[in-house]
């Protein structure tokens, strides 16, 4: 069924609605022409307040409307009457209550890391892997669990995904420069950051060198084999409020010219596109010729905040090639993801 032509919006609720991820899907989802907020969930902490009093600080780029504002917050207990649910929860809240709306019927859309790798979870990333979909139908649950992958191997594996498929790729390496906002509100403290640039993020370097393998497996015989792509990263946090800004280098499989990594960026299309899915960027690359290009503050929000940038492609003699990568970790990297993923499950009827 095409969702697009529905009359009626498809109710959803979110977990760890007062959260920065939280908020941001309250944010994106406002004026959602296929979704509509019914329910927004918390810890007990803020359950029966408004929303508005329960949010510590409003981050969203507009104040926050007032039909959102009075929801009062609930708990988080499958007992509401909506088909999605997406989850901005910790990992360990969403350990506990995840399974549970999946187990209740729901679809729950997540940006939690708890399963992630799990074999029979889609880690998703709509314009690279949507037939991982399948993978729902050997969930045990009356609903199902879709996770999006993190924050910063999002930016990364769509920067890789036309170079993967036109040229090979042997073997990355991969620095971060990871915004504040990707440690959550109220995040690191001023004096921690504030001159200085923090070089390491607990558990960041193994997600970002081991989820590409799933995400860019092969769906054969109901099952994911993952790809064997070599990754090494190192991650830090910088002074930055949004946007991850990731320094590649990489070895092809095949020698090739500069204009041809160019332009496999620049005719990358890919599912979301050919769907019109609502949150879709028109373009998922975007490449720069400007060598001082792309820049958190100034790239971050291209095309609804869900496209990636990229410059600086030169050719060097260890790798073959080395560029910059920017993607916005609050939008393409969380909530924008996951609601993109709503959308293609929707579009595609797996819900």
């Amino acid at each position: 069924m095409k969702n697009k032509k529905l009359n009626k919006k498809i109710p959803v609720g979110i977990l760890g609605a007062t959260g920065m991820v939280g908020q941001k899907f309250v944010e994106l989802l406002i004026d959602h022409p296929w979704f509509e907020i019914v329910a927004l969930m918390a810890s007990e902490k803020s359950v029966g307040k408004k929303y508005k009093e329960a949010v510590k600080m409003w981050q969203g780029s507009e104040p926050m409307p007032f039909h959102v504002a009075d929801i009062k917050v609930r708990e988080c207990k499958p007992n509401f009457d909506c088909k999605i649910v997406f989850s901005a929860l910790d990992a360990g809240p969403a350990e506990e209550f995840e399974e549970k709306f999946a187990r209740a019927g729901y679809s729950v859309v997540s940006n939690a890391r708890i399963h992630r790798m799990d074999s029979n979870v889609p880690l998703l990333v709509p314009e690279i892997n949507p037939d991982h979909l399948e993978l729902i139908k050997a969930q045990p649950y009356k609903g199902s669990i879709v996770t999006n992958p993190n924050c910063s191997t999002i930016g990364l594996v769509i920067a890789l995904k036309p170079l993967l498929d036109n040229f090979g790729i042997e073997k990355v390496n991969v620095v971060t420069l990871q915004a504040l906002s990707g440690a959550g509100y109220p995040g690191v403290a001023s004096l921690d950051i504030v001159d200085n640039v923090i070089p390491f993020i607990s558990g960041e370097e193994d997600k970002v060198e081991n989820e590409p393998q799933k995400i860019f497996g092969s769906y054969v015989n109901k099952k994911i084999k993952y790809n064997d792509i070599s990754i090494s990263a190192q991650c830090n946090r910088v002074g930055v409020r949004h946007g991850h800004l990731e320094c590649v280098n990489l070895k092809l499989k095949q020698r090739v010219r500069e204009k041809d990594i160019i332009q496999a960026w620049r005719r990358f299309s890919s599912e979301p596109q050919k769907l019109d899915l609502p949150l879709a960027s028109k373009h998922p690359i975007y490449y720069f010729e400007d060598d001082c290009l792309p820049q958190p503050k100034y790239q971050r929000d291209i095309d609804k905040g869900m496209a990636v940038s990229i410059g600086r492609l030169q050719r060097k003699h260890i790798f073959d090639y080395k560029f910059v990568v920017l993607s916005h970790n609050l939008i393409r990297g969380a909530a924008g993801g996951a609601i993109l993923n709503a959308e293609l499950m929707a579009e595609k009827g797996y819900l």
